[in-house]
């Protein structure tokens, strides 16, 4: 399924865990010292509402004046338990992007805000990175250094796979709970 921008809530609640989708659109990328800096109070440099954020710190290199993405692959999302949720809630984040999912308290702030967490394919920065197709504005790059700002990057045709939806699933609680009961037929 294509997902463009505008990043709705309606688009988002229509989405259900085990989707692949392409997003199309605007994305931000934001880890763990951007999570921090707004979760303490301090200002997004960039319009967050309706927004997706990807867990990703990209190599990114100047060629010819311009920004060019040479890998971007997610990072663990996990760090950012502490903060996403709230931040989901206050700016109406719509989406989430990482690797190997997020906890209860995101899943949580999911099903109240109209938000979902998509997985990306960890080791395939450079196949990712094609899918970039603009680097539109880097934000808060003196401040964090270039693996922690906040790139915006135009994507096209970005995979990913809902693992967490609107509507309190969540994939990952799914195969932790089948992994479980595969464990205790064996112990």
């Amino acid at each position: 399924m294509l997902l463009e921008a505008p990043f709705t809530e309606a688009k988002i609640r229509a989405l259900e865990v085990g989707q692949m989708v392409e997003i199309s659109g605007l994305v931000y990328t934001g880890r763990d010292a951007v999570h921090k800096y707004l979760h303490d109070g301090g200002k997004p440099p960039v319009n967050l509402i309706n927004s997706i954020v990807y867990h990703c710190g990209p190599v990114v290199v100047q060629e010819r004046g311009k920004w060019v993405v040479k890998a971007a692959g997610p990072t663990t999302s996990i760090r950012e338990e502490p903060y996403q949720g709230p931040l989901m809630e206050q700016y109406k984040i719509r989406g989430v992007i990482g690797k190997g999912g997020m906890g209860p308290k995101t899943l949580e702030y999911c099903r109240k805000v109209g938000s979902v967490y998509f997985h990306a394919i960890g080791g395939a920065a450079q196949v990712l990175a094609e899918k970039v197709v603009a680097v539109e504005g880097v934000h808060m790059l003196e401040e964090f250094g270039s693996p922690e700002a906040i790139w915006e990057f135009r994507v096209e045709r970005f995979p990913v796979v809902v693992t967490m939806d609107s509507h309190g699933r969540s994939l990952h609680e799914d195969v932790q709970a089948v992994s479980q009961a595969a464990l205790d037929r064996l112990v």
